[in-house]
């Protein structure tokens, strides 16, 4: 029987609050009167969140355990999940219950009020972030919106419902490293939103160092957005504007005999053109980077077993895109 919502959970060495997360996420699902699943997606944990799945699945028959055979990312994860979910409703969170899973019931009912295709939830109060991450992230969602055009939520992440329509148009794109909280406001498709205070991490650790959210900023900016490139033939004509300058410079100067041996401003000039230069080189290197990955045509995930179906062998294996509803 195909479920009527399906939530989606990436999970990566999550075992002190995968029992906390049951804890309060089964309430919720069991009050929604509409059939639901649960999907957990193993990461590729290296810690015994595996087996502390294993133990909820005995208990809670919605539960479904999805494993990557190897850790493929957060992003790739959520893709994973998307992939596999059947309901008419996909909603997206997070395992560390920094976003209140309370908060799913007044998703669906916007949705089906509004008939909204994507409701997203949107941080009304960070407090319990850093001032380095507020600040950050705010910055990091206007330089898309300046670069790209896309009217990304500000202070939503990965915390959204979707309609099985949407998560269809997920499916079917063919780019690899896709960064979600700006795919989906992409496709343009009918929303709204809902707001909720974000809590502190219930238990264990970040699983989003500085390391990943710059990797997370360099795909959103290069997926997104020709901008940098425009930017690099900029810097490249003022270049050659400053270089030409230089030089009508240095003609008069000979000519009026001001001259003066040195080696500063040639040091200058040419650090500063080096510079320039590098940098373009830089951005372009990111472009074909992507080019070259999507050529490839890699999966950014491999599912190793589904509690539905067992385990997944490489003649089986569905394909990332595919949205099985079976």
């Amino acid at each position: 029987m195909v479920p009527e919502l399906s939530i989606v959970i990436p999970v990566f060495n999550e075992e002190d609050v995968l029992p906390l997360l049951a804890a309060r996420l089964r309430p919720v699902a069991d009050g929604l009167g509409a059939t639901y699943e649960v999907i957990t997606v193993d990461d590729g944990s290296d810690d015994l969140s595996p087996a502390v799945l294993q133990r909820l699945l005995r208990d809670w028959p919605q539960l479904r355990i999805v494993r990557l055979r190897a850790n493929a990312g957060h992003q790739a994860a959520i893709s994973a999940g998307l992939a596999s979910a059947r309901g008419d409703y996909v909603v997206t969170l997070d395992a560390d219950l920094q976003d209140p899973p309370e908060v799913i019931p007044e998703m669906l009912a916007q949705a089906r009020a509004q008939r909204a295709d994507v409701v997203y939830g949107v941080r009304s109060d960070r407090s319990t972030d850093s001032v380095f991450k507020r600040l950050s992230a705010k910055a990091f969602y206007r330089l898309i919106r300046v670069l790209s055009g896309t009217h990304a939520q500000v202070d939503a992440g990965d915390y959204r419902l979707m309609s099985r329509a949407t998560v269809d148009a997920i499916n079917s794109l063919p780019e690899h490293h896709r960064v979600l909280r700006f795919v989906v406001p992409a496709l343009g498709f009918p929303s709204t939103s809902v707001t909720y205070r974000r809590d502190e991490r219930a238990a264990g650790s970040s699983k989003y160092p500085l390391s990943k959210m710059i990797r997370l900023s360099l795909d959103s900016v290069t997926g997104f957005s020709t901008a940098p490139l425009r930017a690099a033939t900029w810097l490249g004509l003022l270049g050659g504007l400053a270089a030409l300058l230089l030089l009508a410079y240095a003609l008069v100067a000979s000519a009026l005999g001001h001259t003066l041996p040195g080696w500063t401003s040639t040091v200058v000039a040419v650090a500063g053109v080096g510079a320039v230069q590098l940098l373009c080189v830089g951005i372009l290197g990111e472009y074909v980077g992507r080019m070259y990955a999507q050529l490839q045509a890699r999966p950014t995930y491999f599912v190793a077993y589904d509690s539905l179906t067992g385990p997944v062998t490489s003649a089986d294996e569905p394909a990332p895109s595919a949205s099985p509803r079976a």
